[in-house]
């Protein structure tokens, strides 16, 4: 019998699609504008990694905040919030003259950024133990979408001038607020909701939540470190494709759409295939082990052609962070739901910190005047180790059959 999918969920799927929408439609213009302001793409990714960072750390610090709110006051109240601010960062990215106030405007984006946690709350709020894993690929599918139709977007948009698409992408967000404030239903009912502390705010009373017990220790940090491998991808994408290949916005726009195709195809509908025949445990492990060679592959490639074959190879590595994140919901009671999750962004923000920042400035040594040897894509070399050490974690972790659903205890 085909399970009815739970009251709510579309309405956030599409809330947060048209959120990383645009998300994605500056990921291929930003690199390129802060490349004009600086003058070259080597410093430039000096630049384009703090900016990252900047906008990472005021995530790390309020995601807990926002997310431990919600589980007091409800989901949808801070997912207005959430994209109030988005919205206003992209009409200031629209009309930023220099570096200062993009990074002004970064900071204030990820100030007001929690919607991934809050939405990833709503969504463990309304779905049965059952259908978590499902329900939270479908979550990653959604983004996944965002990223198809965002970037190759963002590039056309960019064809017209690097700051049109982020004027496009605040009348979206905007549209979306109004959108979440008419339709989007509240998910945390009364009798879960619990008063806020900011022993669960801070973040590092938030990371404590991820200590809980050895399996969520270590589901958490297999997250963390596939989250920094992603990061180190993502921030360096442009601009080892600007600096090797000489793409334009238009290629590197349509080649991150593909990377959300697959994404949203392999979240979509092949994670639930998989998950069915060999289970959550082996589609972790298939998965980082695609994803170690997929991210090898990328600095032997000698043509821009050959990268849209390895990104459909690299895309079945986005099925560990929704497995991981279903499971490790599993283990906390409703009513810490969007402490747990805002605990989750936090580490995504802390990844967010640490890989870009560490990638770009690889980068951009070793293609620098003063490097010892020219390597654009050493930073796909450590995404590459990054998740070697995800895939032993998990084999540690796995081989123990640790598995086992604990009773839910409220810290």
């Amino acid at each position: 019998m085909k399970s009815k999918r739970p009251p709510g969920l579309l309405f956030v799927l599409i809330t947060i699609f048209l959120d990383v929408m645009g998300v994605g439609l500056s990921a291929p213009i930003l690199p390129k504008l802060i490349t004009n302001i600086v003058g070259d793409v080597s410093t430039a990714s000096y630049y384009y990694g703090a900016v990252i960072t900047s906008y990472a750390l005021m995530l790390l610090v309020f995601s807990p905040i926002q997310g431990a709110i919600s589980d007091q006051i409800g989901r949808k109240p801070m997912l207005l919030f959430s994209l109030l601010g988005t919205g206003l960062t992209y009409v200031a990215l629209t009309f930023a003259p220099n570096l200062p106030s993009i990074f002004a405007a970064q900071i204030l984006n990820g100030l007001t950024g929690a919607s991934i946690a809050v939405v990833g709350a709503y969504i463990a709020d309304i779905s049965s133990h059952e259908e978590r894993a499902k329900n939270f690929g479908l979550m990653g599918a959604t983004i996944g979408l965002g990223w198809v139709i965002g970037p190759g977007l963002g590039g056309l948009l960019g064809m017209w001038g690097l700051r049109f698409p982020f004027l496009f992408a605040a009348i979206i967000t905007f549209l979306n607020l109004l959108y979440g404030l008419v339709v989007v239903s509240e998910s945390h009912s009364e009798e879960h909701r619990r008063s806020f502390s900011w022993a669960r705010a801070n973040p590092i009373g938030s990371l404590k939540l991820l200590r809980r017990n050895k399996l969520i220790l270590s589901l958490a940090a297999i997250i963390f470190c596939n989250d920094l491998a992603v990061q180190s991808f993502i921030s360096t994408w442009v601009l080892f494709t600007t600096y090797k290949f000489q793409w334009t916005t238009v290629q590197t726009g349509l080649s991150l759409a593909l990377l959300g195709l697959i994404t949203a195809i392999v979240q979509g509908g092949i994670i639930r295939l998989i998950i069915s025949r060999i289970g959550e445990k082996r589609t972790i492990l298939l998965g980082l082990t695609f994803s170690i060679f997929g991210f090898l592959l990328f600095t032997v490639a000698s043509a821009g052609w050959m990268l849209y074959w390895i990104i459909i190879l690299n895309g079945f590595d986005f099925v560990v962070k929704p497995i991981s994140q279903g499971m490790l919901s599993s283990q906390v009671s409703p009513r810490e739901q969007g402490a747990v999750q805002g605990a989750l962004a936090s580490q995504t923000a802390l990844s967010t910190i640490i890989g870009p920042l560490l990638a770009t400035n690889l980068f951009g040594y070793f293609t620098g005047a003063h490097a010892p040897v020219r390597l654009a894509g050493v930073s796909f070399f450590l995404a590459s180790f990054l998740v070697a050490i995800a895939l032993s974690l998990a084999l540690a972790t796995f081989s123990k059959n640790s598995l086992q659903t604990s009773p839910h205890r409220e810290l």
